[in-house]
């Protein structure tokens, strides 16, 4: 029997007694009403459209189809799921059996996400939490009740560690501890349990920095500069670059930047845009990269180090032997630079470094 089958045949075996739990059938009006208080604030007061994610026998839907939030549910356990369709009849809420990690539903269709202890026995979380973002209408919510369970041998997801994978895929997030609520769980417990409820950013016009580089070459080889005391890719190597400043074009800011940090005074007819690469950082922050080449004779206009408090230093390096450490977005332009890409795409996933990573993905796409 493969995993699959093992996990699904468990929780089909499971379902009878799956509401004898108090937080899972809330029989007890007690602990009915408190997540009844909880869930209310947590969902928008307005009718909406609600994903429950591993739904079980449908509890935490029933509350939220009570409100008339129009709920769909989703479970792998077909019989799980003919628990919570009898459980939901006659609210016109909806119960699909399916893989809450690859769920049987369109992107973009709904409102709330809502995941109850179970993203942390799920593999490749960070992967399966873009899955579930996507599932949202700009401006969506989720809302995810996870735990780090148990005290001797504790399992689960400290609210931590899910806060560091959530953060980046959202605009704002809070985290709501819930243990020492004993209403909710029907008795006192003294492990972790909490809510992270996290929004998605709305749609809003496309802004992002612009930015420019030089590609100063010297026959073969190119001039790169080590950053140092930025706080941002501290040690790795990358051309000579800076930001388009506001009413500046990016010809005249490629002009200023090489005279502010390698001392080079270059006319406009010096400077010769040969790429525009669209980076993503590992971050999720975008910005549009304009590369310039430039080119100097031996001995005639030597490049000098004007921000020693930002560059530790300047070498020049073989074009097509570059140094490994390298910042990766430098790194691909210059790449695709070699190659006589005129366009490009160098796109981040949240996970890859930021400096050059040798074995690791290509995210270079030319256009």
């Amino acid at each position: 029997m493969s995993a699959e089958s093992s996990t699904t045949a468990y929780w089909d075996a499971a379902a009878a007694g799956f509401d004898d739990e108090p937080d899972h059938g809330l029989r007890d009006p007690v602990v009915r009403e408190a997540w009844a208080g909880r869930l209310r604030g947590w969902l928008p007061g307005r009718a909406v459209d609600v994903l429950d994610l591993g739904c079980g026998t449908g509890s935490l839907a029933l509350l939220a189809a009570g409100w008339g939030h129009r709920v769909t549910g989703v479970d792998r356990s077909p019989r799980m799921v003919e628990l919570a369709r009898a459980k939901l009849a006659g609210t016109g809420a909806s119960v699909l059996v399916g893989d809450a990690a690859e769920p049987p539903v369109g992107e973009g269709r709904f409102d709330v996400v809502l995941v109850r202890h179970l993203l942390w026995m799920l593999p490749d979380q960070r992967a399966v939490l873009r899955r579930w973002v996507r599932l949202l209408r700009p401006g969506g919510r989720l809302v995810l009740i996870e735990g780090r369970w148990g005290e001797a041998e504790p399992v689960g997801l400290t609210a931590a560690e899910l806060s560091a994978m959530v953060g980046p895929l959202t605009e704002r997030l809070s985290v709501e501890e819930l243990a020492q609520d004993a209403a909710l769980w029907g008795r006192a417990v003294r492990d972790e349990r909490y809510a992270l409820v996290a929004d998605v950013a709305p749609v809003r016009r496309h802004r992002e920095i612009v930015d420019v580089h030089l590609i100063l070459r010297r026959g073969g080889d190119v001039l790169l500069a080590r950053r140092a005391n930025t706080g941002y890719a501290d040690g790795l190597l990358h051309a000579p670059s800076g930001h388009v400043e506001d009413g500046e074009d990016v010809r005249a800011a490629m002009v200023r930047e090489a005279a502010e940090e390698i001392g080079i005074s270059l006319g406009p007819d010096e400077v010769r845009a040969v790429l525009v690469l669209q980076h993503k950082a590992p971050t999720g922050d975008a910005r549009t990269g304009w590369f310039f080449e430039a080119e100097v004779a031996e001995g005639r206009r030597e490049p000098v180090n004007r921000e020693p408090e930002k560059c530790s230093e300047l070498g020049w390096f073989p074009l097509d032997a570059l140094p490994d450490d390298m910042v990766a977005y430098c790194r691909a332009g210059l790449e695709a630079y070699r190659a006589g890409h005129r366009f490009a795409l160098h796109w981040h996933e949240p996970d890859d470094p930021i400096a050059y990573a040798p074995e690791g993905p290509d995210r270079l796409t030319p256009l």
